[in-house]
C-alpha cells in the first residue's frame, strides 16, 4: 500500500526509479556519489560524458519547493499591488467626476461661509468612504472565496490582522487618491462656482 502510494503513478511510464537512503547524514554525499559511480559503470558512460540520468536529493527537492514558492509569493504581491493602484485611480477619477458635477453646490457652500478645509474635508472623507467600503467588499468575497477553497479543496484561514490590514491599506488608498481631487474642490472660486451650468 505505501509503494503503491507513493510510486503508484510510475508504473506507466518508461524510465527506472529507485530509492536509496544513506546510513547517516555524514555519509549522504558519499552515498550520492556513489550511486552516481555506479549508474554511470552501469551505463558505460565515458569520463568526459554528462549523466544521462538524474539523481533527486531531498536538497533539490527543497530547492524546487523554494523557487516555486518564491514565484508564487512574487505573483501574490504583483497582482494586489497592480489592483490597488488601479482602485486608487478609479477612485480618483470618480472623485473628479464628482466634483465636476457638484461644482455648483461647492460654490453655494462656499459662499455660505465653508472654508476651504471644509470642502477638502468633505471630499477626502467621501474618497476614505468609498474606499473603505471597496476594501471591505473584497473583505468578504475573501471569506467566500475561502470557504469554497475549504470545502472543495483545502482548509483556509481569514485572520483579523489581514481583515484589519485589507480595510486599512484601503483607506490609506483613499487617501492618496482623494487628495487631487479634494483640493481641486477646495480652490474652486466660489464666484465661477455659481456660473457653473
Amino acid at each position: 500500500k505505501t509503494y503503491a502510494s507513493n510510486f503508484g503513478n510510475l508504473i506507466n511510464q518508461r524510465g527506472l526509479y529507485f530509492v536509496a537512503t544513506a546510513k547517516s547524514d555524514e555519509m549522504f554525499d558519499d552515498a550520492v556519489e556513489e550511486a552516481r559511480f555506479l549508474l554511470r559503470a552501469r551505463r558505460h558512460l565515458a569520463a568526459g560524458e554528462k549523466d544521462n540520468f538524474g539523481i533527486l536529493t531531498p536538497d533539490a527537492i527543497t530547492g524546487i519547493r523554494d523557487r516555486v514558492l518564491g514565484t508564487i509569493s512574487i505573483v501574490a504581491i504583483a497582482v494586489p499591488a497592480i489592483a490597488l493602484v488601479i482602485g486608487g485611480i478609479v477612485i480618483m477619477n470618480i472623485m473628479l467626476v464628482s466634483v465636476t458635477e457638484r461644482t455648483k453646490e461647492i460654490g453655494i457652500r462656499k459662499s455660505l461661509g465653508a472654508r476651504r478645509s471644509d470642502i477638502l474635508k468633505q471630499f477626502m472623507v467621501e474618497a476614505v468612504t468609498l474606499s473603505a467600503i471597496g476594501g471591505a467588499i473584497g473583505v468578504m468575497l475573501a471569506w467566500l472565496i475561502g470557504r469554497v477553497l475549504t470545502a472543495v479543496f483545502f482548509p483556509t484561514y481569514l485572520s483579523i490582522v489581514a481583515v484589519i490590514g485589507a480595510v486599512g491599506v484601503s483607506g490609506i488608498i483613499g487617501v492618496l487618491s482623494g487628495i487631487f481631487p479634494a483640493w481641486k474642490a477646495a480652490r474652486l472660486d466660489p464666484i465661477e462656482a455659481l456660473r457653473a451650468d
